[in-house]
């Protein structure tokens, strides 16, 4: 029997050469598309998994609020909570819980100059940790000893990259490294490159001790915060009975602040499922991989519909074979079998087809996505599993209903020829293709309103100038904190600069928060934490911040730099001034400075547009505490400004490498997920109204033949080509048109909710639907009219000469 439904399957494949190469093209790229999203999120799933007892790791979130006496302090808000705290939680924590088995710490990122002989080398994300790091987190040290590598101070264990970058083939181990041309680091290990699904990611670890050595103080401070703390668990321990005891805890070690608390976080939410705020690293979308794992499934019932349909609609083809089958006594069991394996066997074609298509594009979904999808995948056991499973769902979802349908056919009627395509078959079809033209209709609308917001942002008025604006990164050095006046006059002094600052960080960077005491309406000094700013007195007009109340840093005023503070619009509210000018003159407290402030800035998005304008102070910082320097320069000759500045800053700071990057370019790295999201939509969008057209086509070209005799009657009787044209794409084009209608809806309320993780947004114009209305139906009659222009051009003779 196999043998039989084997050859009869062959038989009609090669005898309907387009209809087969269009169910089964179509139905490959809806699996590849499946192949490609089920990766992607894979990928987004397994972040952090790498670590064997991933599920016994945990972190510690904590809250820091303000607290007026008296008051009891609200519960915090999923959102409230920050994984970036203070170092005495952590030994308090493996003080009062037997149930935690090791905590490690470590401090947020820095950038440090490293040099080995003549190889200097500017290394970003080097992170301070604790020497237990390799007991918690799986790691592969590849040279040095997990006990050890980390406990003296001075210590450093590059990764394989950085320690090839400086120390090509050469073993690192019990190398020198100088640092920030000062202190000498001992390498004491090489350890393999953290895997891309990491949220906690570096390029170096240096021993805890070394912060510990200069910066003492802070260990045993519960108001300081630059740690990340995470600890092990136990086995068989119970995290809720922990939860239970956060209260106690804080009263043992932390009582005389109400307004901070702690909460505790599974590290396999980390990535997906955390709202907590100043995250180690890069945080996933669960609402993207909802909607991507809905596109894939809705690529592939498009591609499914094409086989319903076109096997449908052929089924006057197949009448008689089924109505001689069934004479001959073969019963509809054994009909529906031999449609539906004819169905699976397509649906094998296509499954090989399609990871043959996930191979060839992978480096391209890759780039687009910006995963690293190793092509190790397709050597993998689980891949052959789900391809076995998707191969098998696609046959049995596409074939059961034409299998079904075919076997129903009355063998009387159709060998007398009297057989008719019913209203219901009909009107099934056109329901298909107006299902599936919605679908795919939605995802060109969706398609062209994430690049309207991603547009949006681009163009959005920040508030600030970031265009021509070159930031010089110095990372501290104490030569250039030293001379940074003498440097800016000498920067400026370079024919195309236009204005030069100085602060601690540059818009889209990193900012800390800072207790802050200003004073209230009623005359009183309230305590609050906003975000602060270090900057120099030329910061503000440089980057040409506005000014809606008082005024800027001058160096004409001499206690500007000692005792005065400018704050944003946003802090004045927050400090209860609804009118910016009534904060100018109040008085601040703020980190062992006092004075009044001066001026308040018009609020500008110093972060990125995916949340409001937070409340903001602009301090005045000391030499000390500045590590960028700002250069706005003249368009039209870059290149030859950049080249003086250059050669200025080696004049000026030669121990320091001359690194530089442009303000627009970092700034926008903010949206570069968002960017990813916007190419991958934009491929699955194209690919479904491929698949759709290519069903559409098939359905055109049948129609086509089914009425041929009648376009050489029609032709016979005069009528033109257009009339031809007309009459046989209206249809089609009535059906899309009614898609267009159901899609509009439907878009607008899933991008809209894509559309609420920004603050700022665009509002979904009619016009975006008017013009995808005419994309689809022009992509519709484009793919319609190659067949009804074909057959409108026909020579009537030859199809009616048989009448």
């Amino acid at each position: 029997m196999f043998q039989h439904f084997l050859l009869i399957a062959r038989r009609n494949l090669l005898k309907r050469k387009l209809y087969s190469f269009i169910n089964i093209i179509g139905l490959a790229i809806g699996m590849t598309c499946c192949i490609v999203i089920a990766l992607y999120v894979q990928h987004e799933l397994s972040y952090d998994r790498y670590n064997t007892r991933h599920d016994h790791i945990y972190r510690v979130l904590q809250t820091f609020r303000s607290v007026e006496k008296g008051q009891k302090p609200p519960t915090p808000a999923p959102e409230d909570y920050w994984v970036w705290g203070s170092a005495p939680v952590g030994p308090a924590l493996a003080a009062d819980f037997p149930q935690i088995k090791e905590v490690v710490q470590f401090m947020s990122p820095v950038s440090l100059l490293l040099e080995y002989k003549d190889k200097r080398l500017q290394q970003e994300n080097l992170v301070c940790i604790d020497s237990n790091a390799f007991k918690v987190f799986s790691w592969k040290l590849l040279q040095g000893n997990p006990k050890t590598a980390l406990v003296a101070s001075n210590s450093i264990v590059l990764t394989q990259t950085v320690a090839t970058k400086i120390f090509g083939n050469d073993n690192p181990v019990g190398k020198t490294l100088r640092v920030d041309n000062g202190d000498l680091f001992n390498v004491t290990g090489v350890v393999a490159d953290v895997p891309a699904n990491s949220q906690i990611t570096f390029n170096g670890l240096i021993s805890m001790t070394t912060a510990r050595k200069s910066q003492r103080d802070v260990f045993n401070m519960w108001g300081y915060v630059d740690f990340y703390t995470y600890f092990l668990l136990k086995d068989n321990t119970n995290i809720e009975s922990m939860k239970a005891e956060i209260p106690a805890f804080l009263k043992r070690h932390n009582s005389q602040d109400p307004g901070y608390t702690i909460a505790f976080e599974k590290m396999d939410d980390a990535y997906l499922h955390s709202k907590a705020i100043r995250q180690p690293g890069p945080v996933g979308s669960m609402s993207n991989i909802y909607l991507f794992c809905c596109i894939g499934f809705i690529i592939l019932i498009i591609a499914c519909v094409n086989f319903m349909n076109l096997s449908t609609a052929r089924s006057l083809e197949r009448a008689k074979e089924v109505g001689v089958r069934k004479v001959l006594g073969v019963q509809p069991s054994a009909l529906r079998w031999q449609f539906l394996f004819e169905s699976l066997l397509i649906s094998v074609m296509a499954a090989v087809l399609a990871v043959l298509f996930t191979k060839v594009s992978l480096p391209v979904v890759s780039a687009l996505s910006g995963k690293d999808f190793s092509p190790k995948v397709f050597f993998s056991g689980q891949l052959a599993a789900w391809m076995a499973i998707l191969t098998l769902a696609t046959g049995v979802l596409a074939g059961i209903y034409p299998a079904w349908f075919l076997s129903r056919f009355k063998p009387t009627a159709v060998l007398k020829g009297v057989f008719k395509p019913s209203h219901s078959n009909i009107s099934l079809r056109k329901a298909l293709v107006i299902f599936q033209f919605t679908l795919s209709i939605t995802l060109i609308a969706g398609t062209a309103i994430v690049y309207t917001e991603l547009k949006f942002l681009n163009n959005h008025d920040l508030g600030f100038a970031k265009d021509q604006m070159l930031v010089l990164n110095f990372e501290g050095d104490g030569q250039v904190q030293k001379n940074i006046e003498r440097i800016k006059r000498s920067l400026a002094s370079q024919t195309g600069v236009l204005s030069v600052a100085a602060a601690r960080a540059v818009p889209g960077e990193f900012l800390p928060n800072a207790g802050t005491a200003i004073e209230g309406i009623n005359g009183q000094m309230v305590s609050k934490i906003p975000l602060i700013y270090e900057i120099d007195f030329d910061f503000i007009s440089c980057l040409k911040i506005k000014m809606v109340a008082g005024r800027d840093y001058s160096r004409a005023f001499l206690t500007d730099s000692t005792q005065a503070m400018v704050i944003n619009e946003a802090a004045a509210k927050l400090y209860g001034y609804q009118h910016p000018a009534d904060a100018v003159g109040k008085m601040f407290d703020q980190w062992g400075r006092k004075g009044k402030i001066i001026g308040v800035v018009k609020n500008f998005n110093f972060r990125s547009l995916h949340s409001e304008v937070e409340p903001l102070t602009l301090r005045y910082g000391m030499p000390y505490s500045l590590n960028r320097i700002l250069v706005g320069i003249k368009a039209g000759n870059t290149a030859a400004t950049i080249t003086a500045l250059e050669k200025t800053w080696k004049a000026e700071a030669p121990q320091r490498p001359f690194l530089y990057h442009f303000l627009d370019q970092s700034f926008n790295q903010q949206y570069e997920s968002d960017q990813h999201f916007g190419y991958l939509f934009s491929l699955f969008s194209c690919l479904a109204i491929l698949i759709a057209c290519l069903g559409l086509f098939g359905l055109a070209t049948f129609t086509a033949q089914q009425r041929i005799k009648e376009i050489g009657i029609r032709k016979v009787l005069g009528a033109s080509v257009y009339n031809i044209v007309a009459l046989i794409s209206k249809d089609f084009l009535r059906l899309v048109l009614i898609a267009t209608v159901i899609a509009v809806p439907l878009c607008v309320l899933i991008m809209n909710q894509w559309l609420k993780d920004f603050a700022y947004r665009i509002a979904i114009s009619p016009g975006i639907f008017i013009a995808t209305a005419f994309i689809a139906l022009f992509i519709a009659l484009i793919t319609i009219s190659w067949q009804t222009v074909k057959a409108a051009l026909a020579n009537p003779v030859q199809s009616i000469k048989n009448e």
